[in-house]
Parts: C-alpha cells; structure tokens; sequence
C-alpha cells in the first residue's frame, strides 16, 4: 500500500466529512470524486465514527475493484446509518463527530507468530463466517496475538480456538489511519510566537 500524503488524506476526509452530513440529513450524494488518480484506484477501508472519544459507528469494505473514494463515501453513509450497534446518527451530533479513515492494504496470508500487534488487522475466514479487526483495536485493548486471534474469530461467530482449525484462513493487512482530529491546529496562546489578536 503507498502511503498517502496529508493533501490526499485531507481530501478524504473532507469528501468523507461531506458524504456523512448527506447521509444524515437523508440527502442523495452526488459528487463526483475529485480528480486525484491516487484516490481513484481500487482501495479498501474503514470508516470510524466517534462522539468525544466514544465509538458511534464504524463500517469497512475490503480492498476490491471500487475506487479508494467511492468506498470511502459508502461506508461513512454505512457506518452512520447502518451499524446495528447503534442507533443512526442524527442531524445534532454531525458537529460533535470525528472521522476517522484506516486505508488498507492488499489482503496476504499470515501465521500467528508473525502477528504484530497495532501493525496488522485480521481477517478470519471458514466457510461462509468471516470476521474482521483492525490493527487498532488489538492496540487499544492491549490484546496479546493470541487474544487477537480469539476475537477476531468470535467477530465470524466462530469458537474462540478456530484459528488452530486447518479449515480456518487467517489473513492479515495493514492500515493508514488518520482522523480529522489529527488536522485540527490547536488555538495558540497569546505566549507563542505568531500568535495575533484583533481585540
């Protein structure tokens, strides 16, 4: 996965941030993706939504043959709308979320040793049962590899051991997460250089 520059990732977010707001207010999204060729290539990615740190919502779609953008609009209509967890996102709280974007790589194969916690996201799969986690969540959790395991597999409704089973695939990505609170500059006080006040 190439790494996106700040300019592709505010881009993002903002065609994100304006994807939310149609999606809340029952508006159809009509915007054409902005003429940037790194958007416009097949991607996968999360979308997370949270209230003052709380999650409020968060659906993804895995790398396929969808442009980057255009899965990235989907699935922050999805996560606000359509997560079961929640109820849908309401008009007041549009200001009160930050979105936050995990980018994901190609799926590859891996093997529990190689897993490396807050680097890799999981994909478990058997039969028709697939679930999935992302890097960050093993992070916030403090999970060992093992545990990631457990939990990815309960995520597929799967007994926590299948991974040890031969018919269970376990496969991994990684992810470039940004948030819109990582583009936020703090308010400067009036002791640091630069700062101006027109009072």
């Amino acid at each position: 996965m190439s790494s996106l520059v700040d300019r592709d990732k505010q881009t993002l977010l903002e065609f994100a941030r304006r994807a939310l707001k149609a999606a809340v207010e029952h508006r159809e999204f009509l915007e054409t993706s902005p003429p940037n060729e790194g958007l416009q290539h097949p991607g996968g990615a999360f979308v997370t939504l949270r209230c003052r740190g709380r999650l409020r919502g968060c659906i993804g779609q895995l790398a396929a043959s969808d442009q980057l953008i255009q899965v990235v609009a989907h699935c922050t209509r999805a996560a606000a709308l359509e997560d079961p967890r929640f109820e849908p996102v309401r008009p007041h709280e549009l200001s009160e979320l930050d979105i936050e974007l995990s980018v994901l790589s190609p799926i590859f194969a891996i093997t529990p040793d190689q897993i490396v916690i807050g680097r890799h996201g999981l994909l478990i799969s058997r039969g028709w049962q697939r679930g999935v986690l992302l890097p960050q969540v093993a992070a916030e959790f403090g999970w060992s590899a093992e545990t990631f395991l457990e939990e990815t597999c309960m995520k597929a409704g799967l007994e926590r051991n299948a991974w040890k089973h031969p018919d269970t695939r376990v496969d991994a990505f990684t992810a470039e997460i940004f948030s819109e609170a990582d583009f936020r500059r703090p308010a400067r006080s009036p002791a640091e250089p630069g700062y101006s006040s027109s009072t």
